[in-house]
């Protein structure tokens, strides 16, 4: 077990840099924070590279931390590594999925989702809804953000979570005979008129302008979710939420 007490060592400050999307990108891998996601990680050892732990905290005993490297840390490097007002004290830098989903028959496409909470949201109701995979287009944030990541509690090792082109998505998913639905305000059908099926796909969109008309024009049908109250719409993870539910029954 290795021990690192200064601030200024190179291998910390390479962890830190993956609190910015550009060196996740780079390094393929990114961290996680907190005893469940860091327990939920070490599920799929082959993702774990390194274990990080304050000396103040330890690691729990039982742990089976596989081939991952553990190294001790002060807490100021504890500290340093947070993204939260209230630092566990553990971490885990895990490399990204390199998953596919070629048997997939049900999918969450997500297209320009901008809030990191509702997209971490959105990955944890399809993983809790048993969806086999989640497709994030252009202009939806970062799926390995740290608020995103601590929002999905861990669903990011359960199911594939794979970026495209939603318009490309689309096109192939109807040529395997997969419905797919969009939603929309105008122009669509309540939910509750459409039937369900084994295989299916769901589009939501951005929080504020929806899902792409270009992407409304080309799906099997548009739906919407009838309003009783007077509120004006539906938070977007709370309405895939309905919605994904709906359709696995």
């Amino acid at each position: 077990m290795k021990h690192i007490q200064s601030i200024q060592n190179p291998q910390v400050k390479q962890w830190k840099k993956l609190l910015t999307k550009k060196e996740r990108d780079k390094s393929g891998t990114f961290l996680v924070e907190g005893f469940h996601l860091v327990e939920e990680a070490l599920k799929e050892k082959e993702q774990v590279i390194d274990i990080i732990v304050s000396e103040k905290v330890g690691l729990p005993p039982g742990w089976n931390t596989g081939s991952a490297s553990v190294t001790l840390v002060t807490d100021e490097i504890s500290n340093a590594l947070s993204d939260t007002e209230a630092p566990q004290g553990i971490y885990a830098v895990c490399r990204k999925q390199d998953k596919e989903a070629p048997d997939a028959k049900t999918f969450l496409l997500i297209d320009a989702v901008q809030d990191p909470g509702n997209l971490g949201t959105m990955i944890r109701t399809a993983d809790a809804a048993g969806i086999h995979a989640v497709v994030v287009g252009k202009g939806t944030v970062d799926e390995y953000n740290s608020k995103v990541l601590r929002s999905a509690q861990g669903s990011h090792f359960h199911l594939p979570i794979l970026r495209g082109d939603l318009n490309e998505w689309v096109e192939k998913l109807k040529e395997k005979n997969i419905p797919v639905y969009g939603t929309a305000l105008e122009g669509a059908a309540a939910y509750t008129d459409t039937p369900t099926s084994d295989s299916f796909a769901i589009i939501v969109g951005n929080e504020g302008n929806g899902v792409n008309k270009e992407l409304l024009a080309k799906t099997t049908g548009n739906l919407y979710i009838p309003i009783y109250g007077k509120s004006e719409s539906l938070n977007v993870a709370v309405a895939t939420g309905i919605l994904l539910y709906y359709f696995k029954k």
